[in-house]
């Protein structure tokens, strides 16, 4: 009786092995492959053709030309081996010396308009690529002075960049980032300037000064 008990064991060990450790992991990976390849593969973002980033995984930005990202409590941010939040409970004097500190600095950049939440705050995982359509807002009139260029501008590549609520009812609306920031190096560099009193519309690509981008 043992002997047969053991065998079943076996078999039942060899064929569960086979069919859901190779088999459907493989047909699944196939068909992701076949009908979803872009997801699959993590949404890469290429750019000259070296892949610059993912739109799903966010990556900070700094400098007044780009639009900030959230921040990040990902190791010293945006640490790819360490996605977390910060852990840090509302009333842990260090959280609330660092939210102080972060707007302040959005306050020196726009003084006429509230702070959006998630400029100052940390999203679970350290990597959202998003931010709302407010915090995007809130940025319009620094990026445009930065690249001298009409607010309203880059307000409609905002909007070109902005996401409705999946199915019109989950999650909320928002702005991935580093698909905004890319359009903007693209179609106004950082050389674009007055010329007799006009904004430019085309210029050679440059280093915005005081800006600096991950990708």
């Amino acid at each position: 009786m043992w002997k047969r008990n053991l065998v079943t064991s076996l078999l039942m060990t060899i064929a569960t092995t086979v069919l859901l450790g190779l088999l459907y992991p493989l047909v699944f990976t196939a068909l992701a492959q076949v009908l979803f390849p872009r997801q699959a593969n993590g949404q890469l973002i290429q750019k000259e053709g070296k892949i610059v980033g993912s739109r799903i995984i966010g990556q900070g930005f700094s400098g007044p030309a780009y639009f900030h990202s959230r921040p990040s409590a990902a190791g010293n941010g945006y640490d790819a081996a360490n996605s977390a939040g910060s852990n840090l409970g509302p009333t842990n004097q260090k959280l609330i010396n660092r939210v102080k500190a972060d707007v302040a600095r959005a306050q020196a950049d726009n003084s006429s308009q509230p702070v959006p939440i998630d400029i100052v705050t940390t999203s679970a995982s350290g990597f959202d690529p998003h931010i709302t359509p407010a915090a995007a807002e809130f940025q319009i009139s620094r990026v445009a002075k930065a690249r001298q260029i009409p607010p309203d501008n880059v307000r409609a590549m905002v909007a070109k960049h902005s996401e409705g609520r999946q199915l019109g009812f989950l999650g909320e609306p928002r702005v991935n980032v580093l698909e905004l920031n890319l359009e903007l190096d693209e179609r106004y560099p950082c050389a674009s300037g007055i010329n007799n009193g006009k904004y430019a519309q085309q210029a050679e690509p440059r280093s915005c000064h005081g800006s600096s981008v991950a990708y």
